[in-house]
């Protein structure tokens, strides 16, 4: 039986959020893993109704599990959040309250999409350098999408910026205003792929496939339904820096904030962290060249030492939440975080 607590914290800007620290019936036995949600979503992303979810698996293998709610988390107040803030503000205080709730002065990381682009922008900074081990998975430095996906932010973005500051995916279920009525009425009429309406307007948000973030054969009917509850708000503001990382061809901040480099790529990393990079070959949010192309990079700077795994079978999220990734995946994230550095 797993037990929880909830740590808050402050972010470097005073900004209010929290650590989620689960644990089994007996101590852990190894040291603490931080487990990092993308945008739109929440820590609880990582616990799937599945036969044994991510969190689970990594307390049954004796490690000690915390996960973040950072400012995009949907547990938190709606904010117009960029990824320059995240790296410097969410991430590097999450650390080191892990650091000083646990009295380990080195953890690992699990990172997922804009969990993993802000994160990456903290460890490349030199930020957190108490994180000796980082998994990776969709998107890191590199991230690249469909061409479909750069037409569709060409064309919807404007329109979409003129009529509300944030995208919802529950749109689907409840649709409150004539925007979230608007966008809803066009995702029914463009997303014929399943009856879910929240799997659909996710679709439409962040990719452009159907679906795009998951392989339908590759979901469990509980957790095909139980992700209604898992999305909600995500700022238009963060596809805007997202489309520049795109046509920069590597993350770039935006807010010309002190502590961030202005380009990603441009000096050597200020980590010694080892990566290990996970793409799901059928992704259609970000494709995997964009964590190949970020493993050539680290394995520039230091050969032979950083991982990569192209998936062939899996897309985005299903990554952590498939009805099999607990065969297929999570062994292989098991290995890498177990690997001496």
């Amino acid at each position: 039986m797993l037990t929880e607590r909830v740590v808050p914290f402050r972010a470097g800007d005073g900004l209010q959020c929290n650590l989620i620290h689960v644990q089994g019936d007996t101590p852990a036995r190894k040291g603490p893993v931080l487990l990092v949600h993308g945008a739109g979503v929440r820590a609880n992303i990582f616990r799937a109704p599945t036969k044994l979810n991510f969190v689970e698996f990594l307390v049954q293998q004796g490690y000690d599990v915390w996960l973040e709610n950072w400012r995009a988390s949907i547990d938190l107040t709606p904010n117009l959040w960029t990824l320059d803030q995240a790296a410097l503000y969410d991430h590097p205080e999450a650390v080191k309250l892990i650091v000083r709730e646990t009295g380990c002065q080195a953890l690992k990381a699990v990172i997922h999409c804009q969990g993993s682009t802000s994160f990456m922008m903290s460890a490349v900074a030199g930020l957190v350098p108490q994180v000796k081990t980082i998994l990776s998975n969709a998107v890191s430095l590199h991230p690249i999408v469909p061409r479909a996906s750069i037409a569709k932010s060409k064309v919807a973005l404007p329109l979409v910026r003129l009529l509300t500051p944030y995208l919802n995916p529950r749109w689907g279920v409840s649709a409150p205003t004539f925007a979230a009525k608007l966008i809803s009425l066009i995702v029914r009429l463009t997303h014929h792929e399943c009856r879910n309406q929240v799997c659909k307007q996710v679709s439409f948000t962040y990719g452009s496939g159907f679906p795009a973030l998951w392989r339908h054969e590759n979901l469990n009917e509980d957790t095909h339904e139980w992700l209604k509850q898992e999305f909600a708000h995500v700022p238009i503001r963060f596809f805007d820096q997202i489309m520049r990382c795109v046509h920069a061809g590597h993350l770039v901040s935006v807010e010309g904030k002190p502590g961030l480099p202005a380009d990603f790529v441009a000096q050597k990393p200020q980590t010694d962290a080892r990566f290990a990079f996970f793409a799901g070959r059928l992704n259609r949010c970000f494709l995997p060249e964009s964590q190949e192309k970020t493993y050539d990079y680290f394995n520039a700077q230091r050969t032979e030492y950083h991982s990569l795994y192209v998936l062939p079978s899996y897309s985005h999220l299903d990554v952590f939440m498939g009805k099999n990734s607990a065969e297929d995946i999570f062994p292989l994230m098991l290995a890498e975080l177990e690997r001496r550095n």
